[in-house]
């Protein structure tokens, strides 16, 4: 006789009459009689995989948490006054490496295990995973010490910095303003010299946003350069991981030390992301920039939603590069104004899904983060109440979405994503890179009495904040943001995008403009 875990069970007659009314089907009670008789024999199957998986799991992982580790604490504002930090840890790497010395923060849906990792959310509190994440294992690898779990937007879709259970994380230039988001924590924590370098997540903007806004460099790799394993995904084909640093030379080290062949990660290009460059020594080495071409993109400026001076600023520090020798001309992508439709219409449905299909979806090779899956299944269900309004109204219109319409937008979307990738491949046949605000305007203030509707609206980039980076993470291109200048006292960032898998002419471009300029200098 079979012995099933108590939660393995065939289907009772009524749950089969419920899920063949999920799928339309009118089944007859001859049908339902039959479909549990023939159920009844077919659970031995999963119960076969429940052993085979724990006998995995009993050899396969061990060692992959070998560093030793302190789960940490959760700071009190007096030692974190700008809200950037979930969990002060430490998890020390090897004793030699190239980050050897480097204290490096951890965006807190990135796991490192044996340390809490809470999507910033309340319904993953006390969730602790037991693997690293393999950019957390990479890192650790090459020396570094993580001494913290930087704050976030809830579950990584909102872009302004202040949807967190804890409040705001405040702009560490003036914490009147937000910092921007949903990495929000990770650009802090690197600005107030909390940690070195840290490491955030980007599917719309995420890494980009809060490093406009906050002051500092933050680098979106190509997709599948970076392997996005053991983090918590909102979609296969947008998520990317990168770093937040000082300086574009810091976020090459990083780079250098986080790339790598992950055969777990299915976001990989199989190819290409075996043989990454050495990207410090290529910034490094790098005898100026006279050799490229910066198209200065139309459509980046002037939306309803800039700010002048924004793009003023913008336009100058574009100019720097004509002063140092590059080639600086205008150029025209009018598929990028409709870069932002194609994501909302790929993402929403995509997120939605996902998270139905608790958290890690179907449909992909590689390894599937078991642990994370079942904790978030049984916290959705029992808490799902405590999400932010954000992640609800997501839940609720992607599933609408795809049940009313049948995922028709997703799919059109989709192929219509294939040529706005060709579109920024053809102009970037033309020149090396495209230049353009991060974000139109600077920092939003913090408004503390805001209604539901008006915080999600802000949140969700309806502002036109995301307008310039939503279109790089549907096409996989790299960009970066480095700060060009400050606008009413604010910081203003200057995004590069280049040809995917070219980090090297990204960066070197990024770190030219820094030793030309002292960017806190310019003044609008």
């Amino acid at each position: 006789m079979t012995h099933l875990p108590p939660s393995v069970r065939p289907p009772t007659e009524t749950e089969i009459r419920e899920h063949g009314a999920h799928f339309g089907l009118e089944l007859s009670d001859e049908e339902v009689a039959d479909f549990a008789a023939m159920l009844s024999g077919r659970m031995a199957v999963y119960e076969r995989i429940e052993h085979l998986h724990e006998s995995r799991e009993r050899t396969e992982r061990t060692g992959r948490a070998a560093f030793e580790r302190d789960p940490g604490y959760r700071p009190g504002p007096d030692e974190d006054p700008h809200n950037a930090v979930v969990t002060r840890c430490r998890v020390e790497g090897v004793d030699d490496g190239p980050l050897a010395g480097l204290e490096v923060g951890i965006k807190d849906n990135v796991a490192v295990a044996g340390v809490e990792m809470t999507c910033a959310t309340p319904v993953m509190s006390g969730y602790v995973p037991r693997d690293d994440a393999f950019v957390v294992e990479q890192l650790l690898r090459a020396g570094a010490t993580i001494t913290a779990k930087t704050n976030m937007d809830e579950m990584a879709v909102s872009g302004s910095g202040e949807m967190t259970p804890t409040g705001p994380i405040t702009n560490p230039v003036d914490d009147d303003y937000l910092a921007g988001g949903s990495s929000g924590g990770s650009a802090v924590a690197v600005i107030t010299d909390d940690v070195d370098v840290a490491i955030g997540t980007d599917q719309a903007g995420s890494l980009r946003t809060p490093a406009a806004w906050s002051g500092c460099v933050g680098f979106k790799p190509t997709h599948g350069l970076v392997s996005y394993s053991g983090i918590a995904p909102l979609g296969h084909t947008f998520d990317h991981v990168g770093p937040i640093a000082d300086s574009a030379a810091d976020c090459a080290l990083v780079l250098d030390a986080i790339t790598g062949r992950d055969p777990t990660d299915p976001r990989q290009n199989r190819t290409v992301a075996a043989d990454p460059d050495e990207y410090a020594a290529a910034v490094a080495d790098a005898d100026g920039i006279s050799d490229l071409t910066v198209g200065v993109l139309e459509e980046g400026f002037g939306s309803e939603f800039a700010e002048s001076r924004v793009d003023e600023a913008v336009r100058d520090a574009a100019d720097v590069f004509a002063d140092l020798g590059a080639d600086v001309r205008e150029i025209a992508v009018p598929w990028h104004d409709d870069g932002l439709i194609v994501w909302l219409a790929v993402e929403t449905e995509a997120a939605a899904t996902l998270w139905e299909t608790e958290g890690t979806g179907y449909f992909v090779d590689g390894e599937y983060d078991t642990d994370f899956a079942s904790a978030f299944a049984a916290r959705r269900r029992a808490r799902g109440a405590e999400f932010a309004p954000t992640v609800k109204l997501k839940m609720v219109f992607g599933r609408y979405l795809r049940e009313r319409f049948h995922g028709r937008f997703h799919r059109k979307a989709q192929n219509l994503r294939r040529d706005l990738t060709a579109a920024y491949d053809d102009a970037l046949a033309e020149v090396n890179l495209l230049a353009m605000p991060t974000t139109p305007m600077t920092a939003f203030e913090r408004v503390d009495d805001l209604s539901r509707q008006e915080l999600v609206e802000r949140a969700a980039g309806k502002t036109g904040r995301t307008r310039n980076t939503m279109p790089f993470d549907m096409t996989g291109h790299p960009a970066i943001s480095v700060p060009c200048a400050l606008v009413d006292g604010l910081p203003a960032g200057m995004m590069l995008v280049g040809e995917r898998f070219d980090e090297t002419t990204v960066l070197r471009a990024a770190d030219a403009f820094e030793e030309a300029t002292d960017w806190r200098g310019r003044v609008y």
